[in-house]
């Protein structure tokens, strides 16, 4: 995308997309790159950017750099401002996916990318070769990344949103245990007294040390020990190959489990389903249509 400058403000309107670029990439020679200029004139852009705001927008940090907090602050308006002029300039609301040029970050939990992400790193190289995707996993605190342009699209549980984002239902999720083989819980009938009486290992981005099964215990009249808490299922399946603590694991995701040695089993609670969605930022953007289809195709119903 190219724009015209502005004769009645001066403003070089395309500084808007190079800025953009510079900020996702915090990279010069990348920015370039993206852009299909020479450093030197990405160099000269960046030096009319920093005119024009006042601020440095790039500083060295040892051998890359980073936003300063003025350009992270404008990130999202940024964002929001290319995104609308893409579509403006866009015929027909279509978009030819062969030589689109586009980076798409995707905010999800680490095992959704480790069960889906090969699957849709094939599909972009079979219908859109010069798209880039970009997971990035989720924060142990609440941000409203996709409000901020953090990310393009969000995948997981979401139990935080702004009012205005969209959100479409994927698909329910279900819980198993998973423990090692040989583990003594798997010795004799499972029940749910003898669930709780063993140690648990949780997997959770806040840190948190209770979830739904002690919820669920409770009404039982149990409770649990929760030794600890890690923050990715795949890290804590490497824990639990090699300890007796007992853990969860998606239904989804049980082969992760299975390629490890583990051994999984149904939960003797009734567990809550786990819904997923996804959360288009930008829903009228055919580029962005196009990543919401190939998400809504990673999982049937």
């Amino acid at each position: 995308m190219r724009v015209t400058q502005s004769r009645s403000s001066g403003l070089d309107l395309n500084l808007l997309l190079a800025l953009d670029v510079l900020l996702e990439e915090s990279s010069v020679s990348a920015a370039a790159a993206r852009l299909h200029l020479s450093e030197p004139a990405m160099s000269r852009t960046l030096g009319r950017i920093r005119k024009a705001l006042g601020d440095p927008v790039l500083v060295r940090a040892g051998r890359s750099m980073v936003p300063t907090p003025h350009a992270l602050s404008l990130q999202g308006e940024v964002r929001s401002v290319v995104e609308r002029a893409r579509a403006l300039f866009l015929t027909g609301g279509e978009v030819d996916l062969r030589t689109l040029e586009r980076t798409f970050t995707v905010l999800a939990h680490d095992s959704f990318a480790a069960t889906f992400g090969a699957t849709l790193f094939q599909r972009m190289a079979e219908e859109a070769p010069g798209v880039r995707l970009r997971f990035l996993s989720e924060s142990h605190v609440d941000v409203p990344a996709l409000r901020e342009g953090v990310a393009d699209l969000e995948v997981g549980v979401i139990d935080n949103r702004s009012p205005e984002v969209c959100v479409e239902h994927l698909f329910d999720e279900r819980m198993l245990g998973v423990v090692r083989p040989g583990h003594p819980l798997l010795r004799g009938p499972l029940t749910a007294r003898r669930f709780a009486a063993g140690e648990h290992l949780i997997v959770s981005r806040r840190g948190r040390l209770e979830g739904p099964v002690d919820a669920a215990l409770a009404e039982q009249g149990l409770s649990r020990r929760v030794v600890g808490s890690i923050g990715s299922y795949p890290a804590s399946l490497f824990v639990l190959r090699e300890t007796d603590l007992i853990g969860l694991i998606a239904t989804r995701t049980v082969r992760q489990a299975e390629a490890l040695g583990l051994v999984t089993f149904e939960v003797p609670l009734e567990l809550p389903t786990l819904p997923f969605a996804w959360h288009p930022r930008h829903d009228a953007d055919p580029a962005h249509a196009w990543l919401r289809a190939r998400a809504r195709a990673l999982v049937p119903s």
